[in-house]
């Protein structure tokens, strides 16, 4: 843990010398918020959503927090701090070297490959949907990263996916819900490393433990999946008349991204070792030429090659994310977190099944404004879970769950979250690539994992199961 994240954990809201102050109070820093959605959600409903689109939506919110705010000298600190934090920073890289990764290997034909073996095996419609949803849980556990899952996996799968028959909407939502497993699972995910620390929990604990209401999501989604998942129109040839099982060669340094990651190495290194395997396997087999990858252009202003065009892909998003980051900030900074945190700690939970319910309930609350959910779970961890567990002597890795469940539900679901939108730029850069339909950024709600989960975590707080107590005897406390 970071001296920043101790600082989060020991005093809820920013110090005095950098509190933002607003017209009206706090609750006045979610006007910026709002604007920013209600232009991403026209956008979205007139079907004319672009990733250059919801940067006005940004700027529009930014000038929204500047007239509102009556510290503006220290509203504009709060943005830039917002601009320069380290998470954004990794999201940032990751989606710059993602999208080299992603170019590479369509250039070297990884979709075409697939899309030949879908053929071929019959490999297509609900069955790839359920597929994608496996190695995006698979890659995502191994990472703890839902947005590293997205931008690694969504221009690979989704293309090949739509060619073969899946549905567009429920196999770009399988994506994203493996990456809520991951995050929900990891023992190296950020919601499962604040959620143990803040209760005191042992990582081990907290994931054996965790593992049957993950898993029960998991299944739940996959029966969802393969209900829902087809209906598509599987396209014999759409990528030229030289489609071949060569291009599966790629799926080695696919395979070697998801072993790296797996294994523990940073997503940024995994990508990039992928990527130079990738050029190693292309180049001499020839699915790729070096002037794909590289050359200098005939006239100024034409690509590169492969590499500047996966950079440029993610151009657009990675400007998106900063004006999200700058918000998420400037939520945080105005103090309204701490003021409903505040009066939520006159309400005491009196039985487990109402303690239990008050640290969902909350943090469920503290997601939806939030733009990650790391930041929630450090907020109502050492100030309402903890001392309600200790209270009705849970196990810490119990609170532990109860924190990273429910703060892996509704903000998976939720077009302003960081996730969320990461997955949807993605997805829509994947489309157009491809001149492919791309779902609308609504399609979140229909995330089967978190709807789930949700409904996981409910019964086993109203049915006790999976509950543990510190000290597991016939006296430890029940009751509603």
């Amino acid at each position: 843990m970071t001296a920043e994240t101790r600082h989060t954990m020991g005093a809820v809201g920013p110090p005095a010398h950098e509190r933002v102050t607003m017209l009206g109070g706090p609750v006045t820093a979610l006007v910026p918020a709002l604007v920013f959605v209600t232009v991403l959600a026209v956008l979205s409903i007139t079907e004319r959503a672009t990733i250059s689109g919801f940067w006005v939506g940004g700027w529009a919110a930014i000038v929204t927090a500047l007239a509102l705010s009556t510290t503006r000298a220290r509203c504009a600190e709060s943005i830039i701090r917002g601009l320069s934090d380290k998470t954004g920073a990794v999201i940032i890289a990751a989606f710059v070297f993602a999208g080299i990764f992603g170019s590479v290997l369509s250039g070297a034909g990884l979709v075409d490959g697939l899309l030949w073996l879908g053929l071929s095996t019959g490999l297509h419609g609900a069955a790839f949907t359920v597929l994608a949803f496996v190695l995006a849980c698979i890659f995502a556990a191994g990472t703890g990263t839902s947005v590293g899952t997205v931008v690694a996996m969504v221009p690979v799968l989704y293309p090949a996916g739509v060619f073969l028959g899946a549905d567009p909407t429920m196999l770009a939502v399988a994506i994203i819900a493996g990456g809520a497993f991951g995050d929900n699972i990891a023992p190296v995910s950020d919601s499962t490393i604040s959620s143990a620390f803040t209760q005191n929990a042992a990582m081990g604990d907290v994931v054996k433990s965790r593992l049957p209401l993950a898993l029960t999501a998991a299944g739940i989604s996959i029966v969802a999946f393969a209900i829902f998942g087809g209906g598509g129109e599987v396209t014999q040839n759409p990528l030229g008349a030289n489609s071949s099982p060569l291009g599966l060669l790629m799926l080695i340094p696919f395979a070697l991204v998801i072993f790296l990651a797996v294994r523990g190495h940073h997503i940024i290194a995994s990508l990039t070792w992928g990527t130079v395997a990738a050029m190693v396997i292309g180049l001499p087999t020839g699915l790729l030429q070096p002037a794909a990858v590289f050359a200098i252009p005939g006239e100024r202003g034409e690509s590169t090659g492969l590499i500047e065009d996966g950079i440029a892909g993610v151009t657009g998003a990675v400007i998106l994310v900063l004006f999200i980051l700058a918000l998420a900030q400037l939520l945080s900074d105005s103090g309204l977190m701490e003021k409903v945190l505040a009066g939520l700690r006159k309400r005491a939970a009196k039985g487990v099944r109402s303690a239990e319910l008050t640290i969902v309930a909350v943090t469920v609350l503290f997601t939806i404004p939030l733009g990650s959910n790391a930041p929630a779970i450090l907020l109502v961890g050492p100030t309402i879970a903890r001392p309600l567990g200790l209270g009705h002597r849970l196990t810490p890795s119990r609170t532990a769950n109860l924190l990273d469940c429910s703060a892996n539900t509704v903000f998976y679901m939720l077009p302003w979250h960081n996730a969320v939108i990461v997955w949807f730029v993605t997805v829509l850069a994947a489309a157009n690539a491809h001149d492919l339909p791309a779902p609308s950024i609504a399609a979140a709600f229909l995330n089967p994992y978190a709807w789930s989960l949700l409904v996981v975590l409910l019964v086993s707080i109203l049915t006790g199961w999976n509950r543990r107590y510190s000290a597991d005897t016939p006296s430890a406390p029940h009751g509603p």
